[in-house]
């Protein structure tokens, strides 16, 4: 059996590990010459093109186009004749093995992740048709991350600690400065060196600090973490802070607008000119950029990422996760699922499922 050559899925930006595979140019059995693009793919940033490293026949394509794809991930193989496969490697293995009745039709979902749900009793008919269902996915919707408790405060006590010294982490140094309620002691940040000194405040270490910290009567901390493209980091952080005892305190620039019938939970973070409605409900950690607006009405569920320029109409539901990009609009009334990324400058005009990816500048849903 001659070795076939494995086409894999570039990384695009390294904070974006996923990508949307927006067309391919190359059909099953095709035969395609080093150079030649075999597929379009987008993240919410940018786009990029997979081509053919080497002569010969296009086999085994593992995707569709619409779906969800991952950095390193195989897309597809070049082999020495068209109909060229090996029974050792998906997506030849995948089918030699039993999917069973229960799977319903147009449904793709990896084996370790069918046979989780079963073990949990999901309705695998509720998971989304138009991309891969992985094990993370499964996961995600048996253990949603909850919102991490909160740690007593002495009375009087104003004192805080910011957990990241990157950009997110140095505006929301601003930001508390112009606020005026807390006084920050320092920044801790694992990747930077201990007494370097940023916007004039000192960078104390990294999580190891947390409990001296806490001995000092410090109890309260911020996520400076951003996480775009990286949430799995910033509930990390959060993590990490909470084991230690700490509160995370909600921080609102003073030229935001809250009207007074919103709901925020802890550790929200809304900076300037960000608008939040009538009736709004901001889930525990969830960010609200520069110039957001969130209308009545809408639900944002824990550690929603609201880009600067974001604009949700009323009644919009957003679930856990989610990141809606710079300049995006989502429509009246739309559901946007779990950890969903929306890019820059998109219009959202329908719902979308858990997990999806909408390309900047696109409408969705898409028109073929």
């Amino acid at each position: 059996m001659a070795e076939l050559l494995p086409i894999k899925v570039p990384l695009l930006n390294t904070n974006e590990p996923e990508a949307l595979l927006a067309s391919l140019e190359i059909h099953e059995g095709e035969s395609v010459k080093a150079g030649d693009v075999l597929a379009l793919i987008e993240t919410t940033k940018s786009t990029g093109e997979i081509t053919a490293e080497a002569d010969g026949f296009l086999v085994g394509i593992r995707y569709k186009e619409g779906e969800t794809i991952n950095a390193g991930d195989v897309l597809a193989y070049i082999g020495e004749v068209p109909n060229a496969q090996d029974l050792n490697l998906p997506p030849w293995a995948a089918e030699k093995e039993a999917v069973g009745e229960s799977t319903p039709d147009g449904l793709r979902i990896t084996t370790p992740a069918r046979k989780l749900a079963l073990e949990a009793g999901l309705d695998l008919d509720s998971f989304p048709h138009d991309t891969l269902v992985t094990t993370e996915m499964v996961q995600a919707r048996l253990a949603p991350p909850e919102p991490f408790p909160a740690g007593e405060v002495p009375e009087g006590e104003e004192r805080l600690v910011i957990y990241g010294a990157g950009g997110h982490g140095r505006s929301l140094a601003a930001l508390i400065r112009k606020a005026g309620v807390y006084e920050i002691v320092g920044f801790l940040d694992d990747g930077i060196p201990g007494g370097e000194t940023i916007l004039g405040l000192t960078v104390l270490g990294g999580s190891e600090k947390l409990p001296e910290l806490a001995e000092d009567g410090v109890r309260m901390a911020v996520n400076g973490v951003g996480g775009i493209g990286d949430l799995k980091s910033r509930l990390n952080v959060y993590s990490l802070m909470s084991k230690a005892g700490f509160y995370t305190p909600t921080v609102i620039h003073p030229a935001a607008f809250i009207e007074d019938s919103a709901f925020l939970a802890g550790g929200v973070q809304v900076m300037p000119f960000a608008y939040i409605g009538t009736q709004v409900k901001v889930g525990y950690g969830c960010i609200i950029n520069t110039g957001a607006i969130v209308s009545h009405d809408c639900d944002l569920s824990a550690y929603v990422n609201l880009s600067p320029g974001a604009t949700l109409a009323g009644g919009v539901i957003v679930g856990e996760g989610a990141l809606i990009g710079m300049g995006a609009t989502v429509n009246l009334n739309v559901r946007v699922g779990a950890r969903v990324r929306i890019g820059n400058g998109a219009t959202v005009k329908a719902d979308v499922p858990d997990g999806g990816v909408v390309p900047a500048g696109t409408i969705w849903p898409p028109r073929h």
